[in-house]
């Protein structure tokens, strides 16, 4: 086992969760976030109290010198942990903390509801690609960084690859077609997804698309038949899957698991693992427990620093 692998593992005996101190996102960060036209998108979530945020400068002086990592979290979760099954970010921010990363440097906001009782009313909505996409460009801004790192999980993949791809969309619920813009892949240098279905879930299927999370235009409707690409891939994963490569970021990696209690069958769908993007980098696959869905994010905080910071697997 290496070092820094055995520094985490040590880090979550003794520290837990004491590292994460500087809930959410400082004041020198608010004000700037304020006086930048973002105060609309209420990054900060005071409705979670302390975990509806996290990141920011202590002050002017607080220079920023690891490249920005933007931590993009899952349905019904928050950005920091709430429960057993709401463990936002915590782990990954304390591991990032004990490789020499500052608060500064690493950034997570909430968006949706943060809960599971909503959970099958959370899709790829266009106020949540918005503010995703909003957040991204706002750290970019506020840190002065030249490109940042983004780690997502679950729903937030999905949701995040299309703020970044930007370009138009329809959501009825919300004022029917809109355009988000040209790409920002230019301002993403590893992009990382965790857990990911994004080429849909086998229990949408299973379910007709009858709730907003697995509805067929922008939910995670894998299609009713196999095919390249299946026979009716919802509208919004089809639109990330089919246009082009690599632009997530200059690099994309993945973490899953085939043992996936939440994405199931093995990850697989019509014969696809959901949680591969096409042409990504590189990856780090599970077999076994305790590596399900909420363990592939919580227990990979190493893969996810070797992702951003070294563009490797190991």
């Amino acid at each position: 086992m290496s070092l820094s692998k055995r520094i985490f593992l040590l880090c979550l005996v003794i520290c837990g969760s004491v590292l994460v101190t500087d809930a959410q996102l400082t004041p020198h960060f608010q004000n700037w976030l304020s006086a930048n036209g973002y105060t609309g998108y209420n990054f900060v979530r005071s409705d979670l109290g302390a975990n509806g945020s996290y990141g920011g400068k202590s002050g002017a002086s607080d220079t920023v010198v690891n490249q920005p990592v933007i931590f993009i979290h899952g349905n019904s979760d928050s950005a920091l942990g709430q429960s057993s099954i709401m463990t936002g970010w915590n782990s990954s921010i304390n591991y990032f903390l004990s490789q020499g990363y500052k608060t500064s440097e690493l950034y997570a906001t909430t968006w949706g509801d943060a809960s599971p009782a909503l959970s099958a009313y959370q899709y790829h909505s266009k106020p949540n690609l918005q503010k995703i996409r909003a957040f991204i460009q706002a750290v970019k801004a506020y840190t002065g960084a030249a490109k940042v790192d983004v780690v997502t999980h679950s729903m937030g993949v999905t949701l995040t690859r299309k703020a970044i791809l930007g370009g138009s969309g329809n959501d009825a619920a919300n004022g029917g077609s809109y355009n988000l813009g040209a790409p920002i892949s230019s301002s993403v240098d590893a992009f990382v997804g965790i857990a990911g279905a994004n080429w849909g879930l086998v229990s949408c299927y299973q379910t007709g698309g009858a709730t907003p999370t697995c509805a067929p235009t922008n939910g995670l409707y894998p299609g009713y038949a196999a095919g390249s690409p299946p026979w009716g891939l919802s509208n919004i994963l089809y639109n990330e899957n089919y246009s082009g490569a690599h632009y997530e970021g200059a690099y994309v990696f993945t973490i899953w698991s085939t043992v996936d209690e939440v994405i199931g069958y093995g990850n697989l769908v019509y014969g696809r693992y959901t949680s591969r993007i096409p042409s990504q980098n590189g990856e780090v696959v599970f077999g076994s427990v305790p590596y399900g869905h909420i363990n592939s994010k919580d227990l990979t905080g190493y893969y996810q620093w070797r992702m951003v910071k070294y563009h490797a697997t190991n």
